[in-house]
Formats: structure tokens, C-alpha cells, sequence
């Protein structure tokens, strides 16, 4: 088994399909099947089961899975080791980031740090709050940046300056042109990020706080985009919590309209998987995106 094996076989799960994967790593299609058939033969197991079209993991894939992207973690840390040693001029750095820090908190950090070190490639995947842990305590990522808190034994979680979540609705909603009933909180439909994000615990929590229950709300629709839930709540009379980030310049074009003050505040969260080594392009990363304003 080699490691060229294993990311190949990490890449063809992500994607689910061969061609797709192949063309990520500048393969063939026919190497990239190659090397799959290549590990299920040599050690008499199935890995993929196909399924119309497309492929699905078995369950020894499924379990292979989380050890191939631990192996390529320590791979890659191996390999940051050495990079170390020439001190910052090159390097890579995985940065798996909920939707909110990615799209909006992010990137003018990140942009600020890659002009100052443009020899360290940084790639970002995006998933929610969940899914951003797994990928840290996987090894898919080598730090994680989130807005919900999580409970994770293998990681440890730094908190940064975050952001607010705020209730608004568009223009075409009553309360956005009427004072607020005292139990507007359930006479509006709404609607919310999925399941599993920070966003929508923190939203939870709210609620908590004032006396309320999810379940004594309307929800009409959930969705697992910020983009999808302001555009949702811009053209029609739904409410909605979300960051203010997000909605800040459809406020100020007066596309939506904020209900009652901050719902609240909510801090932002650096998660690391406990035993593996800071590298200096780390520790380098963090030091610029928590300073930066």
C-alpha cells in the first residue's frame, strides 16, 4: 500500500465518483480505477459499491476511510516538519471553515496573510460547524475554524473574536413596518440554517434564554446556505437569525430589516487536533487572521 494509494482512494470517496476524482488529482481515469482495484484485490475486500451511475463506500470503506486520511495527515505533517525547517518561505495549510467564517470573516485574512507569505499554498474546505470538526479530528484539515461551540475529546478549541446573530426579515414582512407584538417570536414563520450548524445552535440557545422552545416556532424552510436563506428571506415574509456579517450590506440597501437589537453574541472558535505538531505556517496563519480587525 502506498501513500499515492491512499490519496486516491481519500480523493475517489470525497467525490464519489471516478472521473471527478481523477481529474482533481491530474490523473487518468484508468490509473485512478487502477489503483483502487489494485487495493481491493491485494487484500480481498470491496471498497465501492456501484450504484446506477455513480459509487458509494461500503462499510470497510467507510471504515478504511477515516484511517487513509489519518495516515496522509501525519504524511503531511511529516512533510511540514521538513518545510520548517526553511522557515516560512514555503509551505501548505488545510483550513476547514463553516460557511459563515468562510465567506464572510475569512477571506480579507487570508488574503492579507498570503500577501505577506506568498509562498504558502492555503486551500479552504467548507462545511458546517459538524462536519469542520470531523475533518480536524480526521486529519482532512489541519486547523478548523467555526462559529458553534463542539465537545470533542481530540481537539482543542482556541476562542477568537466572532460576530452577532441577528433576526431581520424583508421588506414585504409586517414587522418591518409595524412595532413588534410581544409574541412575534412564534407569530412569524421562519426560516433557519440546517442542523449542525453554529448558527442555528446559537439561534437554540437564544431562544432558551427568553423561555421559547424550537418546536413553538414555524419553521417553513431549512437550508445549509446563508446565501440561500437572505435571498429566501429578502422576496418573501419569513423571519430569520443569522450573522450579522452576512447581512450587513442587505441592511444597509434596505433589502432587509433588523428585528429588536443583537439576539446575541457569539465568539468564533480555532479547533486543533491535540497530538498533532504546530507548525510554523500555524502558528504564522493564526497569529495574522486574530490580529487583523
Amino acid at each position: 500500500m502506498t501513500l499515492e494509494q491512499l490519496r486516491i482512494f481519500v480523493a475517489v470517496a470525497e467525490k464519489q465518483h471516478v472521473t471527478q476524482a481523477a481529474r482533481v488529482l491530474n490523473l487518468t481515469q484508468s490509473a485512478t480505477s487502477a489503483a483502487i482495484a489494485a487495493l481491493e484485490e491485494r487484500y480481498g475486500i470491496k471498497l465501492f459499491d456501484r450504484v446506477g451511475r455513480g459509487i458509494v463506500l461500503t462499510h470497510t470503506g467507510r471504515t478504511f476511510l477515516a484511517e487513509a486520511r489519518a495516515v496522509l495527515a501525519r504524511a503531511r505533517g511529516a512533510e511540514q516538519v521538513l518545510r520548517d525547517i526553511a522557515g516560512l518561505a514555503v509551505g501548505k495549510l488545510v483550513i476547514a471553515a463553516s460557511q459563515t467564517v468562510a465567506n464572510y470573516w475569512l477571506p480579507s485574512r487570508l488574503q492579507a496573510f498570503q500577501s505577506a507569505h506568498s509562498g504558502i499554498d492555503v486551500s479552504v474546505r467548507i462545511a458546517n460547524t459538524e462536519r469542520v470538526a470531523a475533518d480536524v479530528r480526521e486529519g482532512a484539515a489541519d486547523i478548523g475554524l467555526i462559529e458553534g461551540e463542539v465537545e470533542d475529546g481530540a481537539l482543542s478549541a482556541r476562542r477568537i473574536d466572532g460576530d452577532c446573530l441577528v433576526v431581520v426579515v424583508g421588506p414585504r414582512h409586517p414587522y418591518a413596518k409595524r412595532r413588534l407584538p410581544s409574541d412575534w417570536l412564534t407569530q412569524t414563520p421562519w426560516i433557519l440554517r440546517e442542523p449542525g450548524s453554529g448558527t442555528r445552535a446559537m439561534f437554540e440557545l437564544a431562544l432558551k434564554k427568553r423561555g421559547f422552545r424550537l418546536s413553538e416556532l414555524t419553521v417553513q424552510l431549512e437550508f445549509a446556505s446563508n446565501e440561500a436563506i437572505r435571498t429566501a428571506v429578502e422576496s418573501g415574509i419569513c423571519a430569520t437569525a443569522i450573522s450579522n456579517l452576512v447581512v450587513e450590506k442587505s441592511m444597509a440597501a434596505k433589502t432587509l430589516f433588523q428585528l429588536e437589537g443583537e439576539l446575541a453574541k457569539r465568539s468564533f472558535y480555532v479547533l486543533r487536533h491535540k497530538e498533532r505538531h504546530v507548525t510554523k505556517v500555524e502558528a504564522a496563519l493564526l497569529a495574522s487572521i486574530t490580529a487583523a480587525k
